[in-house]
């Protein structure tokens, strides 16, 4: 497995992030991907649907993932959900966290506050102009993630392949591929186009240690190349798995569809069993070298 910027940057064996998705990114995830090897992300809500505790939550969360993890992990902050407030960061500071990865909102905001605390950040973009942006912020690398991922997406529809190579050509620092990633192809392509890591979400779901609902893993398990769509082009664009509920939705109003809506990427047809996150980062670093080798 090749070594990039990103494994030192970040204290990890395998260029390998987890996406941090809201209520299912917990500590339990994360733990068991940074002992993999790769970078473990928890959410400030993380198994936790009340905001109003989002606080002490975080704080237990933290806690937590150092209990099961010597390992380096992370946590992500949207910044549209912060605002000004820097309290959440304080708690993660205090805690120690290595890394913080951020998104939906300047990164100018907090870089600054947070690498003065020795915390390396890490930033979502989905445009060159915007990594531009994040680099001149002093962000110390960059998300780039294509129109394939799960979750809120860019207005643009730049697809993964089509934005890695933009981005890198555009900025110095390192750039992470993120959206239609889920097996050592996807981290050989990614690699290809100039990136030195990948973040992956969707198949991080269906594992053993994610606290999603089983029926939420096992509708991505049966997903085919189709099974995904965007509702809220125009304001919020998200990617889901399609339902009637979701296929209503396009033809009527939107508003309510998100919080019912079982998010995931494009990549669900390509995702056929749930196995331990463990096993998603060993089945890519053991498949990388087979694939360079047949190139």
């Amino acid at each position: 497995m090749k070594k990039t910027r990103i494994c030192e940057l970040l204290g990890i064996k395998y260029p390998i992030i987890q996406g941090g998705m809201s209520l299912i990114a917990s500590a339990e995830l994360a733990a068991a991907v940074s002992n993999a090897g790769g970078l473990g992300i928890i959410s400030p809500n993380g198994s936790e649907p009340d905001w109003g505790k989002v606080a002490e939550n975080l704080r237990s969360q933290i806690r937590k993932g150092k209990s099961l993890t010597d390992k380096p992990f992370g946590v992500n902050f949207p910044i549209h959900v912060l605002g000004q407030d820097r309290s959440l960061l304080d708690i993660a500071i205090e805690e120690g966290v290595p890394v913080v990865t951020t998104g939906a909102g300047s990164p100018a905001l907090h870089t600054s506050y947070l690498q003065e605390h020795g915390v390396r950040v890490l930033h979502l973009v989905a445009s060159v102009k915007h990594a531009k942006g994040a680099e001149k912020s002093g962000v110390d690398a960059v998300i780039a993630e294509g129109y394939e991922s799960g979750g809120i997406n860019g207005p643009d529809e730049l697809t993964t392949f089509v934005l890695v190579p933009q981005v890198v050509d555009a900025v110095s620092i390192p750039v992470i591929a993120a959206g239609g990633i889920c097996d050592a192809r996807g981290l050989v392509a990614a690699l290809a186009l100039g990136a030195e890591g990948v973040q992956m979400g969707t198949v991080f779901i269906t594992t053993n240690e994610c606290i999603a609902d089983q029926d939420y893993k096992d509708a991505i398990v049966a997903a085919n190349d189709t099974a995904t769509i965007i509702t809220g082009r125009g304001s919020l664009p998200i990617r889901g798995l399609k339902s009637e509920l979701i296929t209503q939705g396009q033809r009527t109003a939107e508003a309510d569809i998100a919080p019912r809506q079982m998010i995931c990427g494009a990549v669900a047809g390509m995702i056929n069993e749930i196995v331990s996150a463990g096993d998603v980062v060993r089945n890519i670093v053991q498949g990388y070298d087979r694939i360079v080798a047949g190139l």
